[in-house]
């Protein structure tokens, strides 16, 4: 039985032509042997499995082969090919700078490049992994680096460019590989597979390559992997039950029951998907992954930019189509914010359910805001002249107000009157015998009184115990005023940190007494009680402390001064 030999050796380019996506080096390279402008030493940077160390072999190959072809690639035929082809090539040499980290290997490796080569024009030297090699051995390498015999050409290969020092850098030519695409890892793997004769779903190989993370390597050992427990018929399923992936079904069904506000439903798949072994952290990133494909997918000219095979590429058109922008926007927002303070959570599960229900909500909370605003252009917009009133008032009279039609209806064809939005907030003034008021149509303006306003208020601050201590803990047990004239609360303090606190809270008091209270004119004044006895105020600022105390002993400033002491 023949031995078998894995496709990452199997299938590795032997010439520049077959090297997979970095098409911009290999022709940089083969343009250098075309025109004899070869430099003495090349530094090729980039991820793991992209094709540095290919690239090197094939380009040291390349500039000894002794007949090289019109587009200046090796034969394959010669004395040199062959030898290089049967790893019995005496000009070019291999080493592992992990091994070979020292002094005394580059020691080693300088008496070496005097030696010229046996056949051909050039002696090669490819180190592997060279930001292994230590400070001193760098320094050691420096002058040969830079001035190395004419035979002598050095290709350092790393994953870690940054490790490099500066020194090496500077008497090299830089080559930064990319990461293959996934569309071209799928087309080498379907190659691969044809050649073969293993069957295959493109999806599932889609799936490969995206596991790959842009390494060709990679891909091809998983390939290999997948192949042998598939029995040499690799599937969509089989892939993801083997690779342990989460499957875009998943994603595609808790974004059905987003549109729809189902909440146990997506408690119930993520539970599912929790208990076949993926961490909170990863199922949020990829459903923040999910939404920006559904974003993209909206539109035909970025739809490209989704690297998934087609008949997924269509399930994220055909879903985009049912969400507008705007709720994609809040999605991601709060998979963001939810990834973001998911490290610090001491609950994580919670963390990420109350992320979901906020998603399922999105739809409904847009709804009754939608509602809210229909609402208010209709009450707002169009009044019926029979249903307008003004208020005339005497200055002459004892203040008796008296009201009647603003307009008398003549006849069926009189036109209605309209009003502006703005007009319905505006105040109310005192007007002559001959002008008229408009007054605040379809405003809340029930009676209540002092001892319900309070109430509520207080229960209004009763919210706020646990979501914000600080502020509940100022503005607990705090008095309102009520002057019933102008429907204004009067709230009383004698403390500036007690203002900022109202201050902040204002809007959501006024909001919330409005709704309770069904009054829709009652306006909020702040007060400032002025006392000479600082221990009547609750809260302090550092600096107010500082100067009551300073009041009852002059000698803490010296103390202050002396040791160069903080209020921090």
């Amino acid at each position: 039985m023949d031995n078998f030999v894995v496709s990452a050796r199997k299938y590795r380019p032997d010439n520049f032509n077959t090297v997979i996506g970095q098409s911009a080096i290999t022709n940089t390279l083969k343009n250098s042997i075309k025109n004899n402008h070869l430099a003495h030493a090349y530094l090729l940077c980039g991820p793991r499995g992209v094709g540095k160390t290919t690239c090197a072999r094939i380009f040291a190959k390349t500039i000894n082969c002794q007949n090289r072809t019109a587009d200046f690639e090796a034969c394959n035929t010669c004395e040199s090919c062959r030898a290089f082809n049967e790893s019995g090539s005496y000009n070019i040499h291999e080493l592992d700078a992990a091994s070979n980290n020292s002094v005394d290997g580059i020691r080693s490796l300088i008496e070496q490049v005097r030696i010229p080569p046996q056949i051909g024009k050039y002696s090669v030297y490819i180190i592997d992994e060279v930001h292994m090699l230590s400070n001193q051995a760098f320094n050691a390498f420096l002058k040969t680096l830079e001035e190395p015999p004419a035979h002598a050409i050095f290709i350092l290969a790393t994953t870690e460019k940054h490790k490099i020092i500066p020194t090496i850098l500077s008497r090299c030519q830089v080559f930064d590989f990319n990461r293959i695409k996934i569309a071209d890892i799928v087309q080498h793997l379907e190659y691969i597979a044809k050649t073969e004769n293993i069957a295959y779903e493109t999806e599932a190989l889609n799936v490969i390559a995206q596991k790959a993370d842009g390494g060709m390597r990679d891909a091809l050992s998983v390939f290999d992997q997948i192949s042998s427990f598939t029995e040499n018929n690799i599937t969509y399923e089989k892939v993801i039950e083997t690779l342990n992936v989460l499957d875009y079904e998943y994603y595609f069904r808790l974004t059905d029951t987003f549109i729809t506000g189902n909440i146990a439903n997506t408690l119930l798949i993520y539970d599912e998907i929790l208990n076949k072994g993926f961490e909170g952290n990863f199922f949020i990133n990829g459903l923040s992954s999910h939404l920006r494909d559904l974003l993209v997918a909206k539109d035909s000219i970025t739809i490209q930019l989704l690297e998934i095979g087609d008949k997924i590429k269509e399930n994220y058109k055909n879903t985009a189509s049912k969400l507008n922008n705007n709720f994609l926007y809040k999605a991601l927002d709060i998979t963001n914010e939810c990834d973001l303070s998911l490290k610090t959570s001491k609950n994580q599960r919670l963390h990420i359910e109350i992320a979901l229900i906020k998603l399922c909500n999105i739809n409904n909370i847009e709804f009754h805001e939608s509602q809210k605003k229909n609402s208010e252009l209709e009450n707002n917009i169009i009044i019926k002249p029979q249903e307008a009133k003004t208020t005339v008032i005497n200055p002459q009279s004892t203040g008796t107000i008296t009201s009647k039609p603003i307009f008398e209806q003549k006849n069926s064809s009189t036109s209605e009157a309209s009003v502006s939005i703005k007009s319905a907030f505006t105040e109310p003034t005192i007007l002559s015998n001959t002008q008229t008021e408009t007054p605040n149509y379809n405003k809340k303006n029930n009676k209540f009184t002092l001892t319900k306003a309070q109430n509520y208020f207080n229960e209004f601050v009763k919210t706020l115990e646990f979501t914000k201590p600080r502020i509940y803990s100022i503005l607990n047990n705090l008095e309102l005023n009520f002057d019933e004239t102008n429907l204004i609360f009067t709230i009383s303090t004698n403390s500036s940190t007690q203002k900022t606190a109202i201050d902040e809270n204002k809007l959501n008091i006024l909001s919330f007494l409005k709704e309770k209270l069904e009054n829709d004119l009652i306006k909020i004044d702040i007060q400032i009680l002025k006392t000479d006895d600082p221990s009547e105020s609750k809260y302090f600022t550092k600096q107010e402390k500082y100067d009551f105390l300073l009041q009852k002993n002059k000698n803490l400033d010296l103390l202050k001064t002396e040791f160069n002491l903080d209020f921090n």
